[in-house]
């Protein structure tokens, strides 16, 4: 690996120039013409502008992009968080033109981001889910019988995305209509699908995740969790570790599930595992993050390891 272009801006950007530098690996910053003055611009050995302000002619643009990396000679693209980091799309590109993408495969990103896909794979894992359905709902009959089978309360949600979009509780049977119409007219509007599912909903649970790694030799190991439950409108808000809420039994088979999740997928570099946390003490695999998450510098202030030189150095193909 010889060059990084950092196809975002902001903090995440510097972050991972920092991190490239430390390690001897020049980077190349690009920019919209809104951000031609920001910091990540100055904190980068080269920049490059790449189009207009609105998102889709510059950090959402793939052609850009890869002109841009083309232009400085750069043999690897970090995505950072947001913009293109899941996009997996981008990610095909990247390997079609011989681009290191500092991030999971292609088909681990697409598989990972279709919840009800995910789900399936998980099932034959052996990985434990919430009740509901394994695909997406095609009719209000289906939803019907779904949310009898599993019992009220339930949960529709989006099956491409999160977030708290397209997402409804549904106590009663009279309101199942109304909810999945509404979830389906807010999931199209936010991620362009409006495939939704239903699942049994889990009152006042914690919401638990484990940082995970892969490696292409084969390795794949978890970092602990962070304990990510005070949100608000399903954003997170605060996060620690270790969790209150695990004890070392608990935490073990969280941790040994997250791993399973990462292998069923075929999993590499760095990603986070969702589980929700009953009051019973049994916990759901919930979805991955395919990325380098905001959160990361927890999980470093825990186990001392640099995750974004961690990710460069797995993208060069180094072992874990």
């Amino acid at each position: 690996m010889q060059k990084i272009l950092v196809a975002n801006r902001g903090e995440i950007a510097i972050r991972v120039m920092r991190a490239a530098r430390e390690i001897g690996i020049p980077t190349v910053a690009v920019y919209s013409e809104a951000d031609a003055d920001s910091p990540h611009v100055r904190a980068a050995d080269e920049a490059l502008a790449i189009g207009a302000a609105e998102p889709s002619a510059s950090y959402l643009n793939f052609e850009r992009i890869f002109e841009a990396a083309r232009a400085a000679r750069a043999d690897a693209i970090h995505p950072g968080y947001g913009f293109l980091a899941e996009n997996h799309a981008f990610a095909r590109a990247c390997e079609e033109r011989g681009l290191l993408f500092i991030g999971s495969t292609a088909e681990s990103i697409r598989l990972l981001g279709s919840k009800t896909e995910s789900r399936r794979a998980m099932e034959a894992a052996g990985v434990p889910l919430i009740p509901g359905m394994r695909s997406r709902g095609e009719s209000l009959a289906a939803f019907e019988s779904e949310a009898e089978k599993v019992g009220y309360p339930v949960l529709i949600k989006a099956s491409g995305g999160g977030g708290g979009k397209g997402m409804r509780v549904v106590r009663d049977p009279s309101a199942l209509k109304e909810a999945v119409e509404a979830a389906r007219r807010e999931a199209l509007s936010a991620f362009g699908d409006d495939s939704v599912y239903l699942e049994k909903l889990i009152e006042e649970p914690r919401h638990v995740e484990f940082q995970i790694f892969g490696d292409r030799h084969g390795n794949t190991v978890h970092l602990f969790e962070r304990e990510c439950s005070i949100q608000r409108r399903h954003q997170k808000i605060i996060e620690e570790s270790p969790s209150v809420a695990l004890d070392q039994d608990l935490r073990r088979r969280m941790g040994e599930t997250a791993v399973r999740v990462a292998r069923a997928a075929a999993y590499t570099n760095a990603g986070t595992v969702e589980f929700l946390l009953d009051k019973t003490g049994h916990f759901y695999f919930l979805e991955v993050n395919t990325r380098i998450q905001v959160e990361h510098p927890v999980t470093e202030m825990l186990v001392g390891v640099d995750l974004v030189q961690a990710q460069i150095r797995v993208a060069a193909g180094e072992p874990l």
